[in-house]
């Protein structure tokens, strides 16, 4: 087993000793590919790997995942399984090698019926949830991290200008978003962090709204585009809004306040600093402007292999953020009917102060098409 995989395996027995569990299991998705350095996929098959705080850990997978899992340079304990028999015996197998009494799991990404077939297997083990403990350790990135998130974002921000160059007055939302997603994988994505957000108009006002095949941009439309590149096992999420042909005075008045919001989480943001203290410098702005009723959502959230992952960027989470950490600083006013404004940076915390890595102009932007 190489240095890196049984330092990171470490991290998640050090964790169920912190905890005083005798071990921590964890299924495929972010937490996984953190431990593994690889992604796996699970579907309705159980695949579990289970990290105890004193022992070497052990993997249930099924039967026709045993030739990527080779790849990956695990000596503990494989117990698999097959299609045709089921995976009863194996989480018996699993169960009974391991010899631990409890168990602490991803309560966000473990799915019902692994926590039956672990209890079917052993009835008295005890599970837990220890979500945010397990995930905590994804808080903080590595310098191979940030070069992975640099690179999503740098793809991003090419996709964007491609795309911006190209919008055009009688365009569906829905082409605009076409335009992005095929500008995305031309510029390098390995994938999608999520479905893109394009809307325009009344639409921009909807902050999770779906680009419509029936709305063709007008002049003077908001134009929001929220969405973000996938590369490496790291997600980019990026948001701005434009004005096409030009801008009401309301609309100029609206994105100066959502911008002033955005700087001013960006000055209060430095290692040490609290969720709840970028919310509160945020929301602070946003509620003095004369467009307080139109504040819809918190200022952000955590980045890394997932677009949401802690911390929560809200008034009431007190977590302190340590350097390292990347948040969204993602202020935006919506009024249902008329339109909306978001500007979304990524921000890296440091130990004297923030980088944002989006480096996307965020000034006013009118484009002429």
């Amino acid at each position: 087993m190489s240095k890196n995989l049984s330092q990171r395996l470490a991290d998640y027995a050090a964790v169920a000793a912190d905890l005083g569990v005798d071990a921590v299991a964890l299924v495929p998705g972010p937490n996984f590919s953190r431990a593994v350095g690889q992604s796996f996929m699970s579907h309705e098959r159980p695949f579990v790997l289970v990290i105890p705080a004193d022992k070497p850990a052990a993997v249930l997978l099924p039967n026709l995942e045993l030739g990527s899992w080779d790849t990956v340079g695990f000596d503990g304990g494989v117990f698999d399984w097959r299609d045709q028999t089921g995976y009863a015996d194996a989480f018996a197998a699993l169960t009974q090698h391991l010899g631990i009494s409890s168990l602490a799991v991803e309560g966000q990404v473990m799915r019902v019926f692994v926590h039956h077939a672990f209890k079917q297997a052993q009835p008295d083990l005890i599970i837990t949830d220890a979500e945010r403990e397990i995930s905590a350790l994804r808080m903080i990135k590595t310098p191979e991290d940030i070069a992975a998130l640099r690179e999503a974002i740098g793809i991003s921000e090419r996709a964007l200008q491609r795309t911006l160059d190209s919008v055009k007055l009688g365009q569906s939302e829905k082409q605009i978003e076409q335009t992005l997603v095929q500008a995305l994988f031309a510029e390098g994505a390995d994938d999608l962090s999520f479905g893109p957000i394009v809307a325009a108009a009344d639409g921009s006002a909807r902050p999770h709204a779906h680009a419509r095949e029936d709305y063709a941009v007008k002049a003077g439309d908001a134009l929001l585009l929220d969405f973000g590149a996938r590369k490496n096992g790291f997600a980019a999420d990026i948001t701005r809004t434009v004005f096409l042909d030009h801008v009401t005075d309301e609309g100029r008045d609206v994105y100066d306040t959502v911008l002033r919001a955005n700087m001013a989480g960006l000055a209060v943001t430095r290692a040490g600093v609290t969720a709840h203290d970028i919310d509160d410098a945020v929301i602070s702005v946003l509620e003095a402007s004369p467009y307080g009723d139109r504040i819809r959502t918190k200022t952000g959230h955590g980045l890394g292999r997932e677009v949401h992952e802690a911390p929560y960027i809200m008034r009431g989470n007190h977590m302190t953020l340590p350097a390292g950490t990347v948040y969204t600083n993602e202020p935006g006013l919506y009024e249902i009917g008329n339109f909306g404004v978001r500007i979304e940076d990524d921000v890296l915390i440091t130990d004297d102060g923030y980088e944002t890595l989006t480096n996307f102009p965020k000034e006013l932007m009118v484009i002429k098409c």
